[in-house]
């Protein structure tokens, strides 16, 4: 009995073991890849900066966690910075989840740093009327950078001078190494390459249909549904490995930006980090002239803290900061030293003019709105103004106070005296002489002071 037992035991040993060999092969046929049937949407609109990072960052790495089928990335920006730009890119190619780029809606474009972002995606979609392009990199400072010499240019060049001088080289480098990056992106995704380095070179820019005939992107869609549809089984290579696009009755989750983001989106925004520098500089101004109001020292001290932190973030011509900062100091030092408008009027023309340098750096979206300067030129001046009118009125107006308030006011003898006795000025009792005999109760005048004693005579008449 004992050995039937072990008998059938075996046997089902056996046969479990074939039947696992047999379904392994299957098992291994399984892809590796299989996504729920929801995906996400992102939205790239305005200038690129850090808090756009970190918003397209976040959602990849969720979209990569919730195991989503696809991250649908809406673009309508002008460009924005490099540094940031590239932090995106990143996360695009190490994403294991498809990622579309939609330029979208009509009137949208994808300029600058967007062309890049839409090179680097796995497909690249746009509407029609929206454009892309103008890939050109711009300094800090506003500079652009010289482009390359053709070859009839550089035959016609004296071969015995320098090619390019320093602050040529470096602009040539930064072209250069642009055009590599666009270039190494448009070529792993099999996409035109040298339309892409056009862009960067000669700031080309072209519509959406014509970037479809060109092999810039990959189709022109309506809308969201009709992109959705083009799309579908649609075979792409992730980070992870080769996909198949499912978006069968697939449903789009739009993640906005959480609180943390939208914050910092407002203080990076040039025209905010330059209005709290403003609040921050006069409301410390004003509490250096009245010590313990507090209120201006504390709502300026935390605006220009805001305002340094953004500037920390946002590209800044540090020429146009070194501008301003003089121009305050000028405007502060006609408050405490009054040159009847010379030092103020210097501090405003440098200030307005350091305003104008200061985000005027030709990066896309970074820039402070001449009206937003011109108003707060205009408010700065005629505070300036102000100020001196004041100073110049006080000046004409006769002292009241103090021992120059006393010289030829009027006075009421306290007591009949010939020579020297006592009257009542300003509330106070003080001791008098004088030439003529004065009578208790008369009015008389103060000609002079000499120490704690003052010269009177009597008042002629009411008008004396």
């Amino acid at each position: 009995m004992n050995s039937k037992t072990a008998h059938r035991s075996s046997s089902w040993s056996v046969s479990l073991l074939l039947l696992l060999l047999a379904i392994s092969p299957l098992a291994a046929q399984t892809p590796p890849n299989t996504y729920s049937s929801h995906g996400i949407e992102l939205s790239i609109t305005g200038p690129i900066g850090p808090a756009t990072l970190d918003y397209v960052s976040q959602g990849i790495d969720a979209a990569a966690q919730e195991n989503a089928a696809l991250v649908l990335l809406r673009i309508d920006t002008p460009g924005g910075l490099d540094q940031s730009m590239r932090g995106i890119i990143k996360s695009i190619l190490q994403s294991p989840v498809p990622i579309v780029s939609y330029v979208s809606p009509s009137g949208a474009r994808a300029a600058s740093a967007g062309t890049y972002i839409l090179y680097a995606s796995h497909v690249a979609a746009m509407a029609p009327a929206t454009n892309l392009g103008a890939a050109t990199p711009v300094s800090i400072g506003g500079s652009t950078p010289s482009l390359p010499d053709t070859a009839d240019e550089k035959a016609d060049k004296n071969t015995d001078e320098p090619d390019v001088d320093n602050e040529s080289a470096k602009r040539r480098k930064v072209v250069n190494d642009a055009v590599a990056y666009i270039r190494g992106l448009a070529e792993k995704r099999g996409r035109n390459a040298d339309w892409a380095e056009a862009a960067v070179r000669a700031g080309e820019s072209i519509s959406a249909l014509e970037a479809a005939k060109l092999n810039v992107i990959d189709l022109v869609a309506d809308n969201q549904s009709e992109l959705l549809q083009a799309i579908n089984g649609r075979e792409i290579t992730t980070a992870s490995g080769p996909v198949t696009l499912n978006t069968t009755g697939l449903t789009l989750q739009v993640r906005e930006p959480d609180w943390r983001m939208q914050i910092l989106a407002v203080i990076t925004n040039p025209t905010v980090a330059y209005i709290l520098m403003m609040i921050g500089i006069y409301g410390l101004i004003l509490e250096g002239y009245s010590p313990g109001a507090m209120v201006p020292g504390i709502v300026g001290a935390i605006s220009l803290l805001i305002a340094l932190f953004a500037f920390q973030i946002i590209p800044v011509n540090f020429a146009g900061l070194g501008l301003l900062a003089l121009g305050v100091a000028l405007m502060i030092a006609e408050a405490f030293a009054p040159s009847f408008g010379v030092l103020g009027l210097g501090g405003v023309a440098a200030f307005v003019f350091g305003s104008i340098m200061l985000m005027d750096t030709g990066v896309p979206g970074y820039t402070a709105p001449l009206a937003v300067i011109g108003a707060v030129a205009l408010a700065s001046s005629l505070l300036m103004f102000l100020v001196i009118g004041l100073f110049l009125r006080s000046r004409r107006q006769q002292v009241t106070t103090g021992r120059e308030g006393l010289l030829h006011a009027d006075a009421e003898a306290i007591e009949s005296f010939d020579k020297r006795g006592w009257v009542h000025v300003h509330g106070e009792r003080w001791q008098a002489v004088s030439t003529q005999a004065i009578h208790a109760g008369q009015r008389v005048r103060i000609t002079a002071i000499n120490g704690l004693t003052l010269t009177v005579e009597p008042r002629l008449s009411e008008g004396d």
